[in-house]
């Protein structure tokens, strides 16, 4: 039986990626005899613990204060005001409606957008740092920053459902209505949000939007 050769390389824990142990039976001098057989892949050892990108921290490096702001990204919440550019548009239609109803096509197009997506298909300078800052931003201001966005949805929505089952002239003053008085409050609301005030709290009379809201929170 040959002798085990020995290396004379001494795997250490910086460069060993795997270890397999493998039990192997031969005979030597009319006796079995099993041989442990070790082998072991170089290379870096934890490659998820030394090469993973830290989590940004919110306030810290590519989200200071600083470089934040120099991207029109509010430094306290996180949040941009872009994102109001998804509603402001519809709201304008709807307003339009009674003087020109060719819009309503226009207006039925209108599908909700979160944050996220409405960067990734934005013009914005800094539209993924727009993304990170939203993801890091301070739980409770992104909490109460998407419970508004969600009754801006709803309303919006609502409005469509209503053009759908009639556009007569009498509905379009409606829509023109509550894009005005319904939804442009709510978007005052959601500037507020990104801004850092609350000075324009929405009131929730839908019990299943509330719902929705309570689950954020959950």
């Amino acid at each position: 039986m040959q002798p085990m050769q020995k290396h004379s390389r001494t795997p250490t824990k910086k460069n060993i990626t795997r270890v397999t142990v493998q039990i192997e039976f031969g005979y030597s001098s009319g006796k079995v005899v099993a041989f442990i057989v070790i082998h072991m892949a170089m290379g870096e050892a934890y490659p998820n613990a030394t090469n993973q990108t830290p989590s940004p921290i919110f306030g810290e490096g590519v989200l200071s204060a600083s470089a934040l702001d120099a991207a029109n990204i509010n430094p306290t919440t996180g949040l941009a005001t872009d994102y109001l550019n998804h509603f402001n548009e519809v709201i304008m239609l709807m307003e339009m409606l009674p003087d020109m109803p060719d819009c309503v096509e226009d207006v039925l197009d209108w599908a909700p957008l979160d944050y996220a997506g409405h960067f990734q298909n934005s013009g914005f300078k800094d539209r993924d740092l727009a993304i990170l800052a939203y993801e890091h931003a301070p739980r409770a201001v992104k909490a109460h920053f998407d419970t508004v966005v969600l009754q801006l949805d709803t309303e919006v929505q609502e409005v469509q459902e209503a053009l759908r089952r009639s556009s007569g002239a009498d509905q379009l003053q409606q829509a023109a209505h509550a894009a005005t008085h319904q939804i442009k409050p709510l978007i005052s609301a959601a500037s507020g949000a990104i801004h850092g005030t609350t000075d324009h709290e929405p009131e929730y009379e839908d019990e299943s939007v509330q719902a929705d809201i309570d689950a954020l929170f959950d």
